[in-house]
């Protein structure tokens, strides 16, 4: 058996190009004792991956020239050599973009996905899947939100920022996005019910945009991005607000030169809560999460943005879009069309 995979043939500069990646073949590996064998059905495409392409120190350490691009994937058991795992259950892990991944629980991690007869495949790869947990234990456990927050979310039209704002609305708090466009602006306010949304690239000063929104301060910071919007908002915090931090965009491009933050001081000032966090460690959370955000969309009250791609090779594409700015919800690839997706299922009925 073949696996397809793609891999780092260069480091790139700023925005990754095609030439950054390339194709290869290789043979599927027999199983050793522990191990399962998927076949990939769904990616999860990430901007965190961004800083793994780089040669400097992370949480998650660097690909080396010639590695496998990481990234979350949701594929069917077709062989196992563990007994927690049987052949047609689904497993989650984080392996890379590759048609077949060999996973040793041990070494790697995986977990059995309950999948819902009622619910797509791409579902459990965003708001039903890591983003959306990140989102809800981001909120609920590490951002000790409240009902009558009033919370801030960055990145609102991404994977994670379009499910954390949803959730603080359902939770009963006033919720405001920061977008990069006006479209954007558009669709977390009259498709996900957001209460406002700040579009930074197109504001005279993104610091009087905050404060006419949040004219008493904000309680709670979901921060996604860091940089410039991370500094300004410090000091629009509220005594003992709280600001959970689950990614760094603007800093992702440019790793070897990064945005310095002249407010920090403010984080004495107000008192502030700031914690940066994974939201895998959170495990007494995970089963709650996902239920809750299962059951919210289910009801429709949760709507889970998704854009889709199919194909091992359309990974690049997406990959370059997100790390561009130019995509809105979760982006996935599918490995063939016959994974239905979230768009497949509303229209459904």
């Amino acid at each position: 058996m073949l696996n397809r995979r793609i891999v780092l043939r260069s480091r790139p500069t700023g925005i990754p190009d095609p030439d950054t990646f390339r194709v290869e073949e290789v043979s599927v590996p027999e199983l050793e004792d522990g191990q399962v064998l998927l076949q990939n059905r769904v990616f999860a495409i990430d901007p965190a991956v961004r800083g793994m392409l780089d040669d400097v120190k992370s949480y998650l350490p660097a690909v080396p020239i010639g590695g496998l691009i990481p990234t979350m994937v949701l594929g069917r058991v077709i062989q196992s050599r563990n007994p927690d795992f049987r052949e047609g259950d689904y497993g989650r892990a984080f392996v890379g973009w590759e048609t077949h991944s060999v996973v040793s629980p041990g070494a790697v991690g995986i977990e059995n996905v309950r999948i819902a007869d009622d619910l797509p495949l791409t579902a459990y790869m965003g708001a039903c899947g890591w983003s959306g947990i990140t989102a809800y234990v981001g909120l609920k456990l590490y951002g000790e939100m409240r009902a009558g927050d009033d919370v801030l979310v960055s990145a609102a039209a991404g994977a994670v920022g379009s499910v954390a704002g949803q959730v603080a609305r359902l939770s009963g708090c006033r919720v405001v996005g920061t977008v990069g466009t006006d479209a954007k602006a558009r669709i977390v306010t009259d498709v996900l019910g957001f209460h406002g949304a700040i579009n930074y690239r197109d504001c005279d000063s993104l610091d009087a945009e905050i404060a006419r929104q949040f004219p008493n301060g904000i309680d709670l910071y979901f921060d996604n991005v860091g940089g410039v919007t991370l500094d300004t908002v410090l000091p629009r915090m509220k005594a003992f607000g709280r600001i959970p931090v689950c990614g760094m965009i603007a800093n992702y491009n440019h790793q070897t030169d990064p945005y310095r933050l002249r407010n920090i001081w403010q984080v004495l000032v107000n008192r502030i809560t700031m914690r940066g966090f994974l939201a895998y460690e959170a495990g007494d959370m995970i089963h709650e999460a996902e239920d809750a955000l299962a059951g919210w969309v289910r009801s429709g009250e949760l709507i889970a943005t998704e854009n889709v791609s199919t194909g091992l090779e359309a990974s690049v594409d997406a990959f370059i879009r997100l790390m561009s700015g130019d995509t809105t919800g979760k982006t996935l690839v599918r490995l063939d069309d016959s994974v239905s997706t979230l768009a497949d299922w509303q229209r459904a009925g």
